[in-house]
C-alpha cells in the first residue's frame, strides 16, 4: 500500500510551511554575525528574503501543478527525466536529512539553560525518539500538532520582542557592524541568513495529503513567506540592538542569552522563554522529520531507495520505516557533535551548512525544472501561475546560483563531503533509473496491447 491520505487542509499546511522554518528564528542565524556583523549579515539577509520570495512565488506553480509527496524529486524527474529526479531527491535529502540533528541539538541547549546538569545530546536523542513516533502515529495528528506549537513559537517570538524592547539601542546593532572584509564577510554568512528560510518548501512534500491542493498550497505557501519575513527580520533586529551582539555570535540559544542582557538570569520572561521557545524548535524539527521521510517514501517508491522504505504502516498509513531510517543518520550525527570539527566551526554550524548547500542545489534545479516544463508541457494544468514569470524565477535561481558559489568557496571541506556524498549515491541513481526504463517499457507494451486486437492476450 503506498497511497497516503488526504487529511491536510489549508490552515494545516499554513502550519507545516511556518513549522518547518521557525526554528531558524531561534537559532542558527546568529552565526552570521560571526562571519559579516550585524550590518553585513542585515545585507546578506535582504538578499535571501528576496531570493526566498521570489522562490516560493515561483515554486507554488510546480507544486499545484504536480502535487506529489516527491515534491522537487517528482518536478525535475518529469522535466528531465529519472537522472534528473535523483539530483534533485538527493539534494532535497541531504536538506532535509542533515537538518534535524542541529535543531535537535539546539533543542538540548535551550533545556541546558533550564537543567544545567542535562546531557545535550542525550536530551537531542530524547527529542528524536518522541517526535518520530508522533510522526509515525498519523499525519493528520502530526500536522495538528505542529499547527499548534507554530501559533505558540510564532507568539513567543513576539513576546520576545516585546520584553527586550526596554533595551533596544540601534547604536547597539550597529556597533563593530562591518566586518573587516564586509564583501567576503557578506558571502561567508549567506548560508546561516538561508537558515531564516530554510525548509519552507518542503510543505510541497505533504502536497499529497492536502484537501485541494490548487487552493490550499497557494494560500499557505503566500501566508507562510509573508510571516517568516516579518519574523526573521524582527528578531535579527531586536536580538542585536539589546547589548553586545558579538556574545551571541557563536552559540545556540541567542534569544535567551539576549533577553538575559535586558531582565537578568532570575526573571520569569527568561524561564519562559526557554520553555515556550522550545516550542519553535519542536515545530521545526517535527516539521522536518515529516519532510524528510516524505522524500524518502518517494524516492523509494520510485525504485531509487529499497522498497521497504516506501511501506506504510497498516494501521497508520505513514511511513514509518521511511521516519525511523532519517532518524538512525540523525542521532549518529548528534553523538558526533563533540568528536567533529571543520573549518574551525562546531559540528552544528558544518550540518546547517551541508543543509544549505542541498537547498541551492535543489532551489536551481526546481527553477529549471519550471522553465523546461513551461516549454516543453505548455499545456500542463497550472492551478497558480508564477507571478512576473520568467523574472521571479530568474530572480530566484540567479541569486541561488551566487549563494552556491559563494558557499562552495567558503566552505570547501564541506563542500566536499555534499560531493563525495552524490558520488557515493550514484548507484542508487542507477538503480532507480533501472526500474523507471523497465516501468516505461512496460506501460508502452501495455499501451500497444490494448490499441492492437491481433496482439494475443497473456495469461
Amino acid at each position: 500500500m503506498t497511497d497516503l491520505k488526504k487529511t491536510l487542509s489549508g490552515l494545516h499546511l499554513w502550519g507545516i510551511a511556518v513549522g518547518l522554518v521557525i526554528s531558524g528564528e531561534y537559532f542558527g542565524w546568529s552565526y552570521g554575525w560571526a562571519q559579516a556583523g550585524t550590518l553585513g549579515f542585515l545585507v546578506a539577509t535582504i538578499l535571501v528574503a528576496l531570493m526566498y520570495t521570489s522562490f516560493i512565488f515561483s515554486f507554488t506553480e510546480l507544486t499545484t501543478a504536480i502535487p506529489h509527496a516527491g515534491g522537487p524529486f517528482a518536478y525535475c524527474r518529469r522535466a528531465f527525466g529519472p537522472f534528473g529526479g535523483f539530483v534533485a531527491g538527493f539534494a532535497t535529502l541531504v536538506e532535509f536529512v542533515f537538518a534535524p540533528p542541529a535543531i535537535a541539538l539546539a533543542i538540548g541547549a535551550y533545556l541546558n539553560v533550564q537543567f544545567p546538569g542535562l546531557n545535550q545530546q542525550w536530551a537531542a536523542t530524547g527529542a528524536y525518539l518522541v517526535f518520530m513516533a508522533l510522526n509515525i502515529a498519523g499525519v493528520g495528528i502530526a500536522a495538528t500538532f505542529e499547527l499548534f506549537v507554530t501559533i505558540l513559537a510564532i507568539a513567543e517570538l513576539l513576546v520576545f520582542m516585546g520584553v527586550v524592547s526596554p533595551g533596544f539601542a540601534w547604536s547597539n546593532f550597529t556597533a563593530n557592524g562591518w566586518a573587516e572584509d564586509t564583501v567576503g564577510g557578506i558571502f561567508a554568512a549567506l548560508p546561516f541568513a538561508i537558515w531564516f528560510f530554510l525548509a519552507i518548501e518542503g510543505a510541497a512534500m505533504a502536497a499529497e495529503e492536502a484537501k485541494d491542493p490548487a487552493r490550499t498550497i497557494p494560500r499557505a505557501y503566500i501566508a507562510g513567506i509573508l510571516t517568516l519575513v516579518a519574523l526573521a527580520f524582527g528578531t535579527m533586529i531586536f536580538a542585536g540592538a539589546v547589548g553586545d551582539w558579538r556574545v551571541l555570535s557563536n552559540i545556540n540559544d541567542p534569544l535567551p542569552q539576549a533577553m538575559k542582557m535586558v531582565v537578568g538570569d532570575s526573571s520569569g520572561w527568561l524561564h519562559m522563554l526557554v520553555w515556550i521557545g522550545l516550542f519553535g524548535l519542536v515545530a521545526s524539527f517535527h516539521g522536518i522529520i515529516m519532510g524528510y521521510s516524505r522524500q524518502i517514501f518517494a524516492l523509494a517508491r520510485d525504485g531509487f531507495l529499497p522498497e521497504f522504505l516506501a511501506t506504510l504502516s497498516p494501521s497508520r498509513k505513514t511511513p514509518h520505516w521511511a521516519i525511523l531510517a532519517g532518524g538512525v543518520v540523525g542521532i549518529a550525527a548528534i553523538w558526533s557533535d563533540t568528536l567533529v570539527t571543520l573549518g574551525g566551526q562546531p559540528l552544528t554550524a558544518n550540518i546547517v551548512t551541508m543543509s544549505v548547500l542541498g537547498a541551492l542545489a535543489m532551489y536551481i534545479l526546481s527553477m529549471a525544472a519550471l522553465f523546461t516544463l513551461r516549454r516543453r508541457e505548455p499545456e500542463l494544468v497550472r492551478p497558480f501561475r508564477a507571478p512576473l514569470y520568467p523574472v521571479f524565477p530568474a530572480l530566484a535561481m540567479g541569486l541561488a546560483a551566487v549563494a552556491l558559489a559563494a558557499i562552495v568557496y567558503y566552505n570547501a571541506v564541506v563542500s566536499a563531503l555534499f560531493a563525495g556524498l552524490f558520488i557515493v549515491a550514484l548507484p542508487l541513481a542507477a538503480r532507480g533509473t533501472t526500474k523507471a526504463t523497465r516501468m516505461a517499457a512496460a506501460s508502452a507494451s501495455a499501451s500497444s496491447t490494448a490499441v492492437n486486437p491481433a496482439t494475443p492476450l497473456q495469461p
